[in-house]
């Protein structure tokens, strides 16, 4: 007989599926992390959107002059900030973990797991086999390789999210490498703060999972507040008397040097497959991605492991790990009844100044697919509550098909865009038509959700 019923490689997202329902299982759960509880809790998603609420009111204070508003100078006390942050965090973090100790079905070891056999791990010194595996190993930042990068004297002023939001210091100038979701977030977290921010980005759009349109006003949007430097390919980092200088070369070939106090590096993530030696369980991984394979029941390709979140998803989105995650804990109840995943229709936002948020489809990807349909726009300062703001910045963007008014895609830019995204996610999710999500119902006036209706009255089917 197996040492355990289950064990849970992870504790962020992994950890949620260890419900009362396993009351009777004997569990082991696994984390060799530097925190409990994940990535998202402890250096992604909650921290961050702890950061980017009082960004967006020094901000928001800045902005208020053109509303009648004299907000005065904007002064940020970053150690009060940060330690409001992690002092609400680190103690959820502690008293997860104790949580788990005290479980009497729940053996917590942190350290690394790595297999040594089929269903067999070694785990510090100690060695154990379960019948059942979740693999939520998570992932890690990438980190590239350049020359300097990895220069013990200037380690201290080099970053990634893992290290960035605990610094002790408002840095007065930081350089960001990377155009994805994590450069743009941090980018408007420290301008809003008054850093000084250089985003350098080897792609030439930034968010570019986004529509074109959206990317596109982002861009310039942020460059209205940070520096923006798009072709520039990382090449080398040095230090200097005054913090770092950080080496590039563009698509022409042309030498770049750009000088901070200190650099953060958002250019991906790893999945951490490549620590548990899973070949020795049969497990296969991606070789391109070092994603481990699953299918739509989110089982790899050893029996009675299955896997889920940043270690074999291509959406490293904790809102797309919870989803898998009840899908594994119904599976593992339910074997001869399994559920599969439904990644039809994803949603992703970014909570950056401005905000963006889409699901489906982008214009790009409708033409590719060759699909007929129509687009409707509605900028924010075409509806009253736009008015009251004086928007002149802001859109929606609906995309459907032609005929038959099924939502294809749905892309937002600006402010709350993350909530009035949310019953365009329904309607798409649930085969709700444009013409009748529109006519349908009440839509409050004069509340901002009247740009989301407008943008549906504008696809013209009706």
């Amino acid at each position: 007989m197996a040492d355990y019923d289950l064990c849970v490689i992870g504790s962020g997202v992994g950890n949620t599926i260890i419900t009362k329902r396993f009351a009777d299982w004997r569990v082991a759960l696994v984390d060799g992390q530097k925190w409990f509880g994940g990535t998202c809790l402890n250096a992604g998603c909650i921290p961050t959107k702890m950061f980017v609420y009082p960004a967006d009111i020094a901000e928001a204070a800045r902005d208020a002059a053109r509303l009648g508003i004299e907000a005065g100078s904007i002064k940020v006390h970053w150690d009060e900030v940060r330690s409001r942050i992690f002092g609400r965090i680190d103690p959820l973090a502690e008293t997860g973990e104790a949580y788990r100790r005290s479980q009497a079905n729940v053996t917590l070891f942190r350290d690394r797991a790595r297999f040594v056999a089929p269903k067999t791990v070694q785990v510090g010194r100690t060695r154990f086999s379960a019948d059942r595996f979740v693999i939520a190993a998570g992932s890690r930042p990438r980190i590239p390789e350049v020359p300097g990068i990895n220069d013990p004297q200037i380690a201290a002023r080099v970053h990634t999210s893992d290290s960035i939001m605990r610094l002790p210091a408002l840095p007065k100038s930081l350089i960001i490498v990377g155009g994805g979701l994590a450069a743009a977030e941090f980018a408007h977290i420290f301008a809003a703060f008054g850093t000084e921010v250089t985003v350098l980005h080897r792609g030439q759009q930034m968010l570019k999972f986004a529509d074109q349109a959206i990317s596109d006003r982002f861009a310039s949007l942020l460059s209205q507040r940070v520096a923006l430097r798009f072709g520039q390919h990382l090449a080398s980092v040095e230090g200097t008397d005054r913090g770092l200088e950080v080496g590039t070369v563009d698509d022409d070939g042309i030498e770049y040097f750009f000088g901070a106090e200190q650099l953060l590096l958002t250019t991906g993530r790893i999945p951490n497959s490549d620590t548990l030696d899973l070949h020795r369980t049969g497990v296969e991984v991606d070789a391109d991605s070092g994603r481990v394979i699953v299918d739509e029941f989110q089982r790899t390709t050893a029996e009675g492991i299955f896997a889920l979140g940043d270690v074999s998803s291509p959406w490293q989105l904790r809102h797309v790990a919870n989803h898998e995650a009840k899908v594994v804990q119904h599976n593992l109840l339910n074997p001869s009844e399994p559920i599969a995943s439904d990644h039809r229709f994803a949603p992703r936002a970014v909570f950056s100044g401005p905000q963006v948020a889409c699901v489906g489809l982008t214009e790009a990807e409708c033409k590719a697919q060759g699909l007929d349909y129509v687009v409707g726009v509605r900028d924010y300062g075409g509806v009253a509550y736009g008015w009251a703001m004086e928007d002149t910045d802001h859109f929606a963007k609906v995309i459907a098909e032609r005929g038959t008014g099924k939502l294809l895609g749905a892309h937002i830019i600006g402010p709350q865009a993350s909530i009035l995204i949310q019953p365009l996610i329904q309607a798409i999710s649930t085969g709700l038509d444009a013409t009748t999500m529109a006519r349908g119902q009440y839509w409050i006036h004069p509340a901002l959700p009247e740009v989301v209706e407008n943008a549906l009255l504008a696809l013209g089917l009706d």
